[in-house]
């Protein structure tokens, strides 16, 4: 007699698919229905059995297969408390399963705080929130923009770009400026050339820093759709109503960087690093640009592979936000994609952007090659907690040696508004209303 169950597909296709699903916390019941999606299910077919046993083969355990203790993952958490010194238990069981692969029950995880960190869950109080309107009719009806400044005064500059309707995190990038049109249009472009498609309207805050956004999705929305000549596809909000951008800073500001500016600030307080120097200035982006650049994709790849907390006043489907942008029809929602090809991006590309432009290079041009453990500083020296006193002993007899003439010019100066539509700004700035799109 046949064997009446259909063959498992090949695991090498499979792999990718169940490590993408592991990490948005799905149940194993989950996992294998949306694992349907990836295979020919008259050919092949899987059951939980069987998804059990190449799970734990490939050492993806759960919270009962590895039973966690207040003990046993006390070292992690000492560990991460370095770089998270605020992180929650909500935050803290993310981090320990995105970056140790440890999955804590949340009983455990309070157990914990009562026990060896009691004075941090008095400091956590509850905060008055002005609450916000925001409107959004599916997933990539829009991208919403924004720039962070508050890490300037290191010489850092972050931006970033998220899908409303999911939540999404489209790039979150770190550069030494976020004020050049050219570099942001990029950050933008990398994005929809990854992606293959582009969302049908951009928004931002009013600023020059945005010229090269609401030309570039003008000029690729009239190339596909030629009914939209004349028109402009982005959406120029006053201030205070880029409403997703600042909560994802806001988020970025408690989640990610205290642990980070404690670091940074260290080297200001002890003398290792001075803004003035330019020697100084060329070291510290081509070491920790790298490494905060890894972090930052870190953080976003957990934010976008963990639902969001419930929330009642909120009417957006709740789920993980890479599940949602990826499949809005299992959430009951549509997907206003514009599809785009490679041909397009390049002709924004030659019309939007220089690619010789300074602003592009991490340090500027040296004249001797880099040496051979070049990469290894480049990586942020052992997670950017390596750096000793030899590093800043050799840095300061580079800088007793004649410092080499080069100007540092401006990143931004000399570039001319890159617009095409015209815009108003004469509207009245009124918070009692909706902004009327």
């Amino acid at each position: 007699m046949p064997n009446q169950y259909k063959p498992t597909p090949p695991l090498d296709e499979l792999a990718p698919h169940i490590l993408r699903y592991w990490k948005t916390r799905l149940n194993d019941k989950e996992i294998v229905q949306v694992l349907q999606k990836h295979f020919n299910t008259e050919c092949y077919g899987i059951g939980l059995t069987k998804f059990h046993q190449i799970r734990v083969d490939m050492g993806l355990e759960r919270l009962r297969r590895q039973g966690r203790t207040i003990e046993t993952i006390r070292e992690a958490i000492m560990e991460l408390r370095q770089m998270f010194p605020h992180a929650g238990t909500r935050e803290m069981i993310g981090l320990l399963f995105h970056e140790k692969n440890m999955s804590v029950a949340k009983s455990v995880m309070m157990s914990y705080f009562a026990v060896y960190e009691p004075e941090l869950v008095r400091q956590r109080k509850a905060r008055q929130l002005k609450r916000k309107r925001f409107w959004a009719a599916g997933v990539n009806d829009l991208f919403a923009v924004d720039q962070h400044d508050k890490w300037l005064r290191f010489g850092l500059g972050l931006h970033t770009g998220v899908e409303p309707f999911s939540g999404r995190i489209m790039w979150i990038r770190v550069w030494h400026s976020n004020r050049n049109p050219q570099l942001i249009l990029s950050y933008y472009l990398d994005t929809i050339a990854e992606l293959g498609h582009m969302p049908l309207i951009t928004q931002s805050d009013l600023g020059t820093e945005n010229y090269g956004i609401a030309n570039a999705q003008t000029l690729l929305r009239q190339h596909y759709d030629p009914a939209l000549q004349g028109t402009l596809q982005h959406r120029w909000m006053h201030t205070k109503k880029n409403v997703m951008p600042e909560i994802t800073w806001s988020q970025l500001w408690c989640r990610f960087t205290p642990g980070f500016e404690t670091l940074l600030d260290e080297g200001v307080i002890e003398d290792w690093y001075d803004s003035g120097n330019t020697l100084h200035m060329m070291v510290f982006r081509w070491v920790f640009i790298p490494w905060l650049q890894q972090e930052l994709n870190a953080y976003r790849d957990r934010v976008n592979n963990t639902a969001k907390r419930r929330d009642r006043n909120k009417i957006l489907p709740r789920g993980v936000p890479n599940l949602i942008y990826d499949s809005p029809e299992d959430f009951g929602a549509l997907d206003f994609k514009v599809s785009i090809d490679r041909e397009g991006i390049d002709c924004v590309c030659n019309v939007y952007i220089n690619a010789s432009d300074p602003v592009f290079d991490l340090v500027l041009p040296m004249k001797a090659p880099l040496e051979p453990d070049g990469t290894y500083y480049m990586g942020g020296v052992r997670g950017g907690l390596g750096l000793g006193d030899s590093h800043v002993n050799n840095l300061n007899a580079l800088a007793e040696r004649d410092e080499p003439d080069v100007p540092l010019d401006d990143s931004s100066a000399g570039v001319e508004p890159l617009i095409v539509w015209q815009f108003s700004s004469d509207e009245s700035d009124n918070d009692g209303a909706v902004d009327e799109w």
